[in-house]
């Protein structure tokens, strides 16, 4: 009985567990697919009070409302009973694109202030309610909707009369800047509205519309020409005077009377531009580079042509010297008042000056028999040149045959004082190789005459040496008789075989005719 409630119990409890696994996965699963977030509302207990967030901001724990948190890809398991349950796409930039979001939660901005500071999430999380000053760039971000609100934004472009402003997706080219006009302060950076000194280099930058503007300003030299406009034939090409000048409509390119009261007509081109430093004072002065040229590069180039040049004749404009002082008050008025407001000029070029014919002709032809007589006056002095040349290269030949010659003959004086030296020394040399060869011969004679006197010696002393050996030998064995005979005994050889046969008295030497052929013979 007991073992059957045993196994009534275990069998009770392991369908409560299916029960609950299958109410888990069939009712309580929520699948989130890949670039979806799940976002969650707790409904609350059904019988017991519930805790509700604090006013601006979104639940967190066992709160009522829409929960901060939410849940990335894969399976979640909350109970649809108390919980609601909704799968959201993700904030999806694409490239080229910035996201500029509105926080709908935090506390109430100060009074004037609408940009804050702070991030989505993490320790920096925005505190306050408003547009965040920071914008985000292309990615994934996982926001809740109910606490951020994103805007799309690619790249804005605003238009205030003449200048166009850029903000959101912003390129600056190479060969241009940004200009940076703050719409907002930023106490932390210590920045104030307005435009800004510090430009931004070419490159990608996204920019917060309600933040900041970008004027892109092209910088480095470029060029503005006045031209006059010529008389063109029904074929379109320039007509001509007899002079071989461009004849000039009236009325066109910089347009003055001279203070001898002729019409003065002048082409003018100015290389000009703004450097990086500058373009932010450009943009508060004038807007954008097209304004500098509009209201100052070319109104200026007339205005300062036109007062320099009449207050000079005609022919004061056509004459070289006086055309060049010109030239350079001009330029170099022009320069001051473009360094003034921040323009940077590298020339101020007058071109050409259209000169009346009846005034130019009687000009031209004095300056032209001027130049024919200068030209005379040139050739001349060519040609003088050219024969003192003639006779410089005459007397250089001249002078080079001479250090020729001269060469020659140092050659040969040298050549024969060194052949005389090496006679000399030949001589000199045979004559010390014959008194060498003299004293070798009396050194040979010498040695000759030592070597027999020592030889004579040295025999001689052998032989002295050799008989007082002998005499002390005698000596030595008491007379001549017994050295004698020692030396007799030394002469016998060692396998001498002596026989001695007794016979009596008297018998020994009657006996020795036996003897002898026993006894070896010296040979």
């Amino acid at each position: 009985m007991a073992k059957s409630s045993i196994g009534l119990i275990f069998s009770s409890l392991w369908v409560v567990l299916g029960l609950f696994l299958a109410f888990q996965w069939f009712v309580c699963r929520k699948y989130v697919p890949e670039g979806h977030s799940l976002l969650l509302r707790y409904k609350g207990p059904l019988l017991l009070p519930a805790n509700e967030p604090e006013p601006g901001r979104l639940s967190r724990g066992n709160e009522v409302g829409v929960h901060e948190q939410m849940r990335g890809p894969g399976r979640h398991f909350f109970n649809p009973i108390y919980w609601e349950r909704r799968v959201v796409p993700d904030i999806v930039i694409g490239p080229g694109e910035i996201g500029v979001v509105t926080s709908k939660i935090g506390e109430p901005l100060p009074p004037g202030e609408f940009l804050v500071d702070g991030d989505l999430q993490g320790e920096n999380r925005a505190r306050h309610q408003g547009i965040l000053r920071k914008v985000f760039g292309p990615g994934r971000y996982r926001a809740n909707p109910y606490a951020y609100e994103f805007k799309i934004v690619e790249t804005e472009i605003t238009n205030f009369s003449s200048q166009e402003k850029i903000s959101g997706w912003v390129e600056i080219p190479t060969g241009f800047v940004g200009v940076v006009t703050m719409q907002a302060g930023n106490q932390a950076l210590g920045i104030s509205p307005g435009t800004q000194d510090k430009v931004l280099q070419p490159g990608l930058y996204p920019i917060n519309p309600r933040e900041q503007q970008i004027d892109v300003i092209k910088v480095g030299y470029t060029e503005a020409s006045i031209q006059v406009e010529k008389k063109l034939d029904g074929q379109g090409n320039s007509l001509y005077d007899e002079q071989g000048e461009p004849l000039a409509i009236a009325d066109t390119g910089i347009n003055f009377p001279s203070n001898d009261g002729f019409d003065i007509q002048l082409d003018f081109s100015a290389i000009w531009g703004v450097m990086p430093e500058n373009a932010p004072e450009i943009v508060r002065l004038f807007g954008n580079i097209e304004a500098v040229r509009q209201k100052v590069i070319e109104p200026q180039s007339e205005s300062i042509c036109r007062n320099n040049g009449s207050k000079m004749g005609a022919v004061e404009l056509l004459v070289g010297e006086s055309r060049e002082a010109f030239q350079t008050a001009v330029s170099d008025e022009f320069k001051n008042v473009l360094d003034d407001k921040h323009i940077s000029l590298l020339y101020g070029l007058v071109r050409h000056i259209y000169i009346p014919q009846n005034v130019r002709a009687p000009i031209q032809k004095g300056y032209v028999s001027e130049e024919l007589r200068l030209t005379r006056d040139e050739e001349t002095k060519t040609a003088r040149i050219e024969a003192n040349l003639r006779e410089a290269e005459r007397k250089v030949e001249l002078e080079a045959e001479r250090i020729r010659v001269e060469t020659e003959r140092l050659k040969a004086s040298v050549m024969a004082e060194g052949e005389k030296k090496a006679r000399e020394i030949e001589a000199e040399t045979k004559q010390l190789v014959a008194a060498i060869d003299r004293e070798t011969a009396d050194l040979d004679a010498q040695k000759t005459v030592v070597l027999g006197r020592a030889d004579a010696e040295a025999e001689q002393m052998s032989k002295e040496a050799e008989a007082d050996k002998f005499r002390l030998a005698v000596e030595a064995f008491g007379s001549p008789t017994a050295y004698n005979k020692w030396q007799f005994a030394e002469e016998l050889p060692e396998a001498l075989d002596l026989q001695l046969f007794y016979a009596g008295e008297g018998t020994l030497w009657t006996d020795l005719k036996g003897v002898q052929p026993t006894l070896p013979l010296k040979k």
